[in-house]
Protein backbone atom coordinates (compact mmCIF):
# COMPACT_ATOMS: atom_id res chain seq x y z
CA UNK A 1 0.00 0.00 0.00
CA UNK A 2 1.41 3.37 -0.65
CA UNK A 3 2.24 5.82 2.07
CA UNK A 4 -0.33 8.25 0.76
CA UNK A 5 -3.25 5.88 1.07
CA UNK A 6 -2.45 4.20 4.60
CA UNK A 7 -2.11 7.76 5.67
CA UNK A 8 -6.23 8.34 4.10
CA UNK A 9 -6.97 5.14 6.04
CA UNK A 10 -5.58 6.34 9.78
CA UNK A 11 -7.43 9.83 8.53
CA UNK A 12 -10.64 7.54 8.19
CA UNK A 13 -10.23 5.92 11.56
CA UNK A 14 -9.42 8.71 12.89
CA UNK A 15 -12.39 10.69 11.68
CA UNK A 16 -14.43 7.49 12.93
CA UNK A 17 -12.99 7.07 16.84
CA UNK A 18 -14.21 11.26 16.91
CA UNK A 19 -17.25 10.49 15.79
CA UNK A 20 -18.10 7.75 18.16
CA UNK A 21 -16.68 10.02 21.24
CA UNK A 22 -18.24 13.24 20.10
CA UNK A 23 -22.22 13.96 20.87
CA UNK A 24 -24.58 13.65 18.73
CA UNK A 25 -25.41 17.41 16.49
CA UNK A 26 -28.11 19.22 15.42
CA UNK A 27 -27.04 21.29 11.78
CA UNK A 28 -27.21 24.98 13.21
CA UNK A 29 -27.48 26.26 9.47
CA UNK A 30 -31.45 24.85 9.74
CA UNK A 31 -32.14 26.59 12.85
CA UNK A 32 -34.65 29.27 11.70
CA UNK A 33 -36.09 26.24 9.65
CA UNK A 34 -36.52 24.15 12.70
CA UNK A 35 -38.04 27.27 14.87
CA UNK A 36 -40.16 27.65 11.86
CA UNK A 37 -41.63 24.16 12.05
CA UNK A 38 -41.59 23.64 15.89
CA UNK A 39 -44.13 26.60 16.00
CA UNK A 40 -46.40 25.24 12.94
CA UNK A 41 -46.21 22.17 15.17
CA UNK A 42 -47.36 24.24 18.39
CA UNK A 43 -49.79 26.00 16.08
CA UNK A 44 -50.84 22.23 15.38
CA UNK A 45 -50.87 20.87 18.45
CA UNK A 46 -53.19 23.36 20.50
CA UNK A 47 -55.42 23.64 17.16
CA UNK A 48 -55.87 19.48 18.15
CA UNK A 49 -56.25 20.70 21.96
CA UNK A 50 -59.14 23.61 21.40
CA UNK A 51 -60.33 20.27 19.13
CA UNK A 52 -60.15 17.91 22.19
CA UNK A 53 -61.69 20.13 24.54
CA UNK A 54 -64.35 20.73 22.51
CA UNK A 55 -64.95 17.44 22.59
CA UNK A 56 -64.84 16.87 25.96
CA UNK A 57 -67.55 19.45 26.19
CA UNK A 58 -69.88 17.31 23.84
CA UNK A 59 -69.29 14.65 25.66
CA UNK A 60 -70.25 16.16 29.01
CA UNK A 61 -73.55 17.81 27.12
CA UNK A 62 -74.39 14.64 26.58
CA UNK A 63 -73.16 12.83 29.62
CA UNK A 64 -75.43 15.42 31.61
CA UNK A 65 -78.10 14.92 29.01
CA UNK A 66 -78.23 11.34 29.35
CA UNK A 67 -78.03 11.75 33.59
CA UNK A 68 -80.94 13.85 33.38
CA UNK A 69 -82.96 11.15 30.99
CA UNK A 70 -82.00 8.51 33.73
CA UNK A 71 -83.56 10.85 36.20
CA UNK A 72 -86.74 11.01 34.45
CA UNK A 73 -86.71 7.44 33.63
CA UNK A 74 -85.91 6.60 37.53
CA UNK A 75 -89.10 8.80 38.35
CA UNK A 76 -91.36 6.62 36.23
CA UNK A 77 -89.96 3.42 37.45
CA UNK A 78 -90.86 4.28 41.00
CA UNK A 79 -94.24 5.43 39.83
CA UNK A 80 -94.58 1.94 37.88
CA UNK A 81 -93.52 0.03 40.83
CA UNK A 82 -95.59 1.87 42.99
CA UNK A 83 -98.65 1.26 40.64
CA UNK A 84 -97.45 -2.60 40.52
CA UNK A 85 -97.72 -2.42 44.59
CA UNK A 86 -100.93 -0.47 44.90
CA UNK A 87 -102.06 -3.26 42.19
CA UNK A 88 -101.12 -6.58 43.71
CA UNK A 89 -102.86 -5.09 46.95
CA UNK A 90 -105.89 -4.31 45.12
CA UNK A 91 -105.59 -8.18 43.74
CA UNK A 92 -104.97 -9.35 47.41
CA UNK A 93 -107.88 -7.61 48.54
CA UNK A 94 -110.13 -8.40 45.44
CA UNK A 95 -108.84 -12.63 46.17
CA UNK A 96 -109.94 -12.06 49.78
CA UNK A 97 -113.06 -10.12 48.84
CA UNK A 98 -113.81 -13.19 46.31
CA UNK A 99 -113.62 -15.81 49.03
CA UNK A 100 -116.05 -13.97 50.98
CA UNK A 101 -118.39 -13.79 48.80
CA UNK A 102 -118.06 -17.33 47.53
CA UNK A 103 -118.40 -18.47 51.28
CA UNK A 104 -121.90 -16.15 51.47
CA UNK A 105 -122.57 -17.84 48.00
CA UNK A 106 -122.37 -21.23 49.39
CA UNK A 107 -124.11 -20.58 52.74
CA UNK A 108 -126.97 -18.96 50.33
CA UNK A 109 -127.00 -22.47 48.80
CA UNK A 110 -127.19 -24.56 51.92
CA UNK A 111 -130.05 -22.24 52.52
CA UNK A 112 -131.07 -23.09 49.57
CA UNK A 113 -130.54 -26.59 50.11
CA UNK A 114 -132.65 -26.10 53.26
CA UNK A 115 -135.51 -24.42 52.09
CA UNK A 116 -135.64 -26.34 48.84
CA UNK A 117 -136.58 -29.38 51.16
CA UNK A 118 -138.65 -27.60 53.33
CA UNK A 119 -140.72 -26.59 50.49
CA UNK A 120 -140.49 -30.10 48.94
CA UNK A 121 -142.22 -31.46 52.12
CA UNK A 122 -145.03 -28.69 52.61
CA UNK A 123 -145.72 -28.92 48.63
CA UNK A 124 -146.17 -32.98 49.54
CA UNK A 125 -147.57 -32.56 52.47
CA UNK A 126 -150.50 -30.68 50.44
CA UNK A 127 -150.15 -32.96 47.60
CA UNK A 128 -150.47 -35.93 49.92
CA UNK A 129 -153.86 -34.33 51.98
CA UNK A 130 -154.87 -31.71 49.37
CA UNK A 131 -157.56 -28.89 51.13
CA UNK A 132 -158.46 -31.49 53.53
CA UNK A 133 -155.83 -31.16 55.85
CA UNK A 134 -156.34 -27.15 55.39
CA UNK A 135 -160.17 -27.68 56.44
CA UNK A 136 -159.71 -30.55 59.11
CA UNK A 137 -156.96 -27.62 60.89
CA UNK A 138 -160.19 -24.90 60.62
CA UNK A 139 -162.67 -27.43 61.57
CA UNK A 140 -161.08 -28.61 64.38
CA UNK A 141 -160.93 -24.81 65.39
CA UNK A 142 -163.06 -25.13 69.13
CA UNK A 143 -164.81 -21.47 68.49
CA UNK A 144 -165.02 -19.09 65.54
CA UNK A 145 -162.27 -17.06 67.30
CA UNK A 146 -159.78 -19.76 66.79
CA UNK A 147 -160.94 -20.14 63.36
CA UNK A 148 -160.20 -17.28 62.08
CA UNK A 149 -157.49 -17.82 64.22
CA UNK A 150 -156.37 -21.02 62.19
CA UNK A 151 -157.32 -19.43 58.87
CA UNK A 152 -154.69 -15.95 59.87
CA UNK A 153 -151.81 -18.73 60.60
CA UNK A 154 -152.65 -20.57 57.19
CA UNK A 155 -152.81 -17.82 55.50
CA UNK A 156 -149.60 -16.24 57.21
CA UNK A 157 -147.68 -19.53 56.62
CA UNK A 158 -147.96 -19.78 52.71
CA UNK A 159 -146.92 -15.94 52.87
CA UNK A 160 -144.23 -16.65 54.68
CA UNK A 161 -143.20 -19.26 52.19
CA UNK A 162 -143.38 -17.16 49.62
CA UNK A 163 -141.64 -14.52 50.86
CA UNK A 164 -138.75 -16.80 52.09
CA UNK A 165 -138.86 -17.63 48.65
CA UNK A 166 -138.41 -14.98 47.12
CA UNK A 167 -135.66 -13.42 49.42
CA UNK A 168 -134.00 -16.10 48.73
CA UNK A 169 -133.82 -15.87 45.13
CA UNK A 170 -132.92 -12.37 45.50
CA UNK A 171 -129.98 -13.07 47.99
CA UNK A 172 -128.56 -15.62 45.55
CA UNK A 173 -128.81 -13.22 42.43
CA UNK A 174 -126.78 -10.35 44.46
CA UNK A 175 -124.25 -12.91 46.02
CA UNK A 176 -123.72 -14.43 42.29
CA UNK A 177 -123.80 -10.72 40.49
CA UNK A 178 -121.38 -9.72 43.48
CA UNK A 179 -119.31 -13.13 42.92
CA UNK A 180 -119.55 -12.01 39.03
CA UNK A 181 -118.21 -8.44 39.23
CA UNK A 182 -115.40 -8.85 41.31
CA UNK A 183 -114.03 -11.64 39.27
CA UNK A 184 -114.29 -9.09 36.73
CA UNK A 185 -112.11 -7.23 38.58
CA UNK A 186 -109.74 -9.49 39.37
CA UNK A 187 -109.27 -9.82 35.85
CA UNK A 188 -109.11 -6.36 35.12
CA UNK A 189 -106.26 -6.24 37.85
CA UNK A 190 -104.34 -8.87 36.59
CA UNK A 191 -104.30 -7.50 33.44
CA UNK A 192 -103.29 -4.33 34.42
CA UNK A 193 -100.79 -6.09 36.41
CA UNK A 194 -99.52 -7.40 33.21
CA UNK A 195 -99.09 -4.02 31.56
CA UNK A 196 -97.67 -2.47 34.36
CA UNK A 197 -95.13 -5.86 34.71
CA UNK A 198 -93.86 -5.07 31.12
CA UNK A 199 -93.68 -1.28 31.15
CA UNK A 200 -91.59 -1.95 34.23
CA UNK A 201 -89.51 -4.42 32.40
CA UNK A 202 -89.17 -1.47 29.57
CA UNK A 203 -88.00 0.91 31.77
CA UNK A 204 -85.65 -0.97 33.50
CA UNK A 205 -84.01 -1.52 30.44
CA UNK A 206 -84.16 1.81 29.73
CA UNK A 207 -82.55 2.62 32.50
CA UNK A 208 -79.66 -0.05 32.21
CA UNK A 209 -79.45 1.09 28.95
CA UNK A 210 -78.67 4.81 29.56
CA UNK A 211 -76.95 3.56 32.56
CA UNK A 212 -74.32 1.97 30.26
CA UNK A 213 -74.33 4.69 28.18
CA UNK A 214 -73.28 6.83 31.02
CA UNK A 215 -70.39 5.04 32.05
CA UNK A 216 -69.67 4.93 28.55
CA UNK A 217 -69.64 8.27 28.20
CA UNK A 218 -67.70 9.17 31.47
CA UNK A 219 -65.03 6.61 30.00
CA UNK A 220 -64.64 8.66 26.78
CA UNK A 221 -64.45 11.56 28.94
CA UNK A 222 -61.66 10.08 30.62
CA UNK A 223 -59.48 9.20 27.79
CA UNK A 224 -60.51 12.22 25.86
CA UNK A 225 -58.84 14.42 29.24
CA UNK A 226 -55.73 12.07 29.31
CA UNK A 227 -54.96 13.17 26.08
CA UNK A 228 -55.77 16.77 26.43
CA UNK A 229 -53.34 16.89 29.32
CA UNK A 230 -50.66 14.94 26.81
CA UNK A 231 -51.46 17.85 24.23
CA UNK A 232 -50.95 20.34 27.13
CA UNK A 233 -47.72 18.20 27.93
CA UNK A 234 -46.57 18.64 24.72
CA UNK A 235 -47.28 22.21 24.10
CA UNK A 236 -44.99 23.28 26.95
CA UNK A 237 -42.49 20.86 25.94
CA UNK A 238 -42.96 22.59 22.19
CA UNK A 239 -42.73 26.05 23.91
CA UNK A 240 -39.65 24.66 25.82
CA UNK A 241 -38.35 23.45 22.40
CA UNK A 242 -39.20 26.99 20.64
CA UNK A 243 -37.74 29.17 22.99
CA UNK A 244 -34.41 26.56 22.83
CA UNK A 245 -34.81 27.39 19.29
CA UNK A 246 -35.10 30.85 19.62
CA UNK A 247 -31.97 31.15 21.79
CA UNK A 248 -29.77 29.32 19.28
CA UNK A 249 -30.79 31.30 16.11
CA UNK A 250 -29.79 34.07 18.25
CA UNK A 251 -26.68 32.97 18.96
CA UNK A 252 -26.13 31.81 15.38
CA UNK A 253 -27.07 34.91 14.05
CA UNK A 254 -24.81 36.92 16.97
CA UNK A 255 -22.30 34.48 15.74
CA UNK A 256 -22.42 34.84 12.12
CA UNK A 257 -22.04 38.82 12.88
CA UNK A 258 -19.06 38.33 15.04
CA UNK A 259 -17.46 36.22 12.68
CA UNK A 260 -17.54 39.32 9.86
CA UNK A 261 -16.13 41.33 12.55
CA UNK A 262 -13.50 38.95 13.93
CA UNK A 263 -9.90 38.51 12.76
CA UNK A 264 -9.45 35.86 9.69
CA UNK A 265 -6.57 33.99 8.87
CA UNK A 266 -5.08 33.53 5.27
CA UNK A 267 -5.47 30.32 3.52
CA UNK A 268 -1.73 30.20 3.51
CA UNK A 269 -1.48 29.90 7.59
CA UNK A 270 -3.91 26.88 7.56
CA UNK A 271 -2.12 23.18 8.17
CA UNK A 272 -4.60 20.70 6.49
CA UNK A 273 -4.46 16.90 7.89
CA UNK A 274 -4.23 14.00 5.83
CA UNK A 275 -7.82 13.38 6.38
CA UNK A 276 -9.15 16.43 5.68
CA UNK A 277 -10.14 16.13 2.13
CA UNK A 278 -11.67 13.07 2.01
CA UNK A 279 -13.62 14.62 5.33
CA UNK A 280 -15.01 17.84 3.57
CA UNK A 281 -15.79 15.77 0.04
CA UNK A 282 -17.70 13.69 1.81
CA UNK A 283 -19.64 16.71 3.99
CA UNK A 284 -20.63 17.96 0.41
CA UNK A 285 -21.42 15.06 -0.79
CA UNK A 286 -24.14 14.62 2.25
CA UNK A 287 -24.87 18.56 2.38
CA UNK A 288 -24.82 19.11 -1.48
CA UNK A 289 -24.04 16.25 -3.32
CA UNK A 290 -27.67 16.79 -5.33
CA UNK A 291 -26.78 21.03 -5.67
CA UNK A 292 -24.76 22.38 -8.92
CA UNK A 293 -21.16 22.51 -8.69
CA UNK A 294 -21.42 26.06 -7.79
CA UNK A 295 -23.58 24.71 -4.59
CA UNK A 296 -20.77 21.92 -3.61
CA UNK A 297 -18.26 24.86 -3.78
CA UNK A 298 -20.18 27.78 -1.16
CA UNK A 299 -20.50 24.79 1.01
CA UNK A 300 -16.96 23.62 1.36
CA UNK A 301 -16.23 27.65 1.45
CA UNK A 302 -18.56 28.27 4.83
CA UNK A 303 -16.38 25.06 6.25
CA UNK A 304 -13.02 27.02 5.05
CA UNK A 305 -14.09 30.29 6.45
CA UNK A 306 -14.79 28.75 9.63
CA UNK A 307 -11.46 27.28 10.08
CA UNK A 308 -9.94 30.47 9.16
CA UNK A 309 -12.75 32.51 11.53
CA UNK A 310 -11.09 33.20 14.87
CA UNK A 311 -14.52 32.86 16.24
CA UNK A 312 -14.86 29.07 15.02
CA UNK A 313 -12.33 26.06 15.10
CA UNK A 314 -9.72 26.40 13.28
CA UNK A 315 -9.16 22.46 12.06
CA UNK A 316 -11.43 21.14 9.00
CA UNK A 317 -12.31 18.20 11.63
CA UNK A 318 -12.89 20.68 14.84
CA UNK A 319 -15.66 22.33 12.59
CA UNK A 320 -17.46 19.41 10.92
CA UNK A 321 -17.64 18.32 14.36
CA UNK A 322 -18.49 21.19 16.47
CA UNK A 323 -21.58 20.50 18.55
CA UNK A 324 -24.74 20.69 16.97
CA UNK A 325 -23.61 22.23 13.39
CA UNK A 326 -23.99 19.80 10.56
CA UNK A 327 -26.70 17.03 10.30
CA UNK A 328 -25.29 14.64 8.38
CA UNK A 329 -23.25 14.14 11.69
CA UNK A 330 -26.02 13.70 13.98
CA UNK A 331 -28.05 11.65 11.49
CA UNK A 332 -24.55 9.46 10.99
CA UNK A 333 -24.91 10.10 7.15
CA UNK A 334 -21.60 11.12 7.08
CA UNK A 335 -20.12 8.36 8.69
CA UNK A 336 -21.45 5.93 6.18
CA UNK A 337 -20.63 7.94 3.35
CA UNK A 338 -16.64 7.96 4.85
CA UNK A 339 -17.05 4.50 5.48
CA UNK A 340 -17.56 3.59 1.44
CA UNK A 341 -16.17 7.08 0.42
CA UNK A 342 -19.43 8.46 -1.12
CA UNK A 343 -17.81 11.53 -2.25
CA UNK A 344 -18.12 12.06 -6.10
CA UNK A 345 -15.89 13.71 -8.01
CA UNK A 346 -17.24 17.11 -8.03
CA UNK A 347 -17.21 17.14 -4.55
CA UNK A 348 -13.77 16.40 -3.94
CA UNK A 349 -12.95 19.26 -7.13
CA UNK A 350 -15.48 21.31 -4.59
CA UNK A 351 -13.17 20.56 -1.78
CA UNK A 352 -9.94 20.99 -3.82
CA UNK A 353 -11.19 24.75 -4.61
CA UNK A 354 -12.24 25.33 -0.84
CA UNK A 355 -9.20 24.24 0.77
CA UNK A 356 -7.07 26.37 -1.94
CA UNK A 357 -8.92 29.19 -0.18
CA UNK A 358 -11.66 30.17 -3.18
CA UNK A 359 -15.13 31.50 -1.96
CA UNK A 360 -17.53 31.71 -4.53
CA UNK A 361 -19.99 33.63 -0.81
CA UNK A 362 -17.53 35.86 0.57
CA UNK A 363 -17.20 34.97 3.97
CA UNK A 364 -20.21 33.49 5.15
CA UNK A 365 -19.99 31.23 8.13
CA UNK A 366 -23.94 29.43 7.65
CA UNK A 367 -26.22 28.45 4.96
CA UNK A 368 -29.39 26.61 5.23
CA UNK A 369 -32.46 25.87 3.02
CA UNK A 370 -34.52 29.13 2.45
CA UNK A 371 -37.00 30.57 4.72
CA UNK A 372 -38.83 34.05 4.31
CA UNK A 373 -37.04 37.09 6.00
CA UNK A 374 -33.48 35.25 5.53
CA UNK A 375 -31.34 37.59 2.82
CA UNK A 376 -28.01 36.13 1.78
CA UNK A 377 -26.65 34.79 -1.87
CA UNK A 378 -28.94 31.95 -2.76
CA UNK A 379 -27.18 29.06 -4.94
CA UNK A 380 -29.28 25.98 -5.72
CA UNK A 381 -31.45 25.11 -3.11
CA UNK A 382 -29.54 26.80 -0.25
CA UNK A 383 -28.87 30.72 1.24
CA UNK A 384 -25.71 31.54 2.49
CA UNK A 385 -24.72 34.58 5.08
Amino acid sequence: MKANGRKEVAAVLVVLLLLVQLPITVMATSTQEKLNQAEKEKKQTEAELNEKQENIGDLKDEQNSLKGQLHSLNSDLSEVSETLSELETDITNTNANIETTQQELKEAKAVERKQDASMKRRIQFVYERGDAAYMEMLFASESFGDFLNRNEYVTKLAEYDQQKLQEYIAAKELVEAKEAKLQEQKAELESLQAQAEEEKGRITGLVNKTSNSIADYADQISLAEQEALAYEAKIKEQEKNIAQLKAKLAEEQALSRLAANSAKRDISEVSFAGGDRQLLANLIYCEAGGEPYAGQVAVGAVVINRVLSSVFPDTVVGVIYQNRQFSPVASGRLALALASNKATASCYQAADEAMKGYSNVGNCVFFRTPIPGLSGIQIGGHIFY
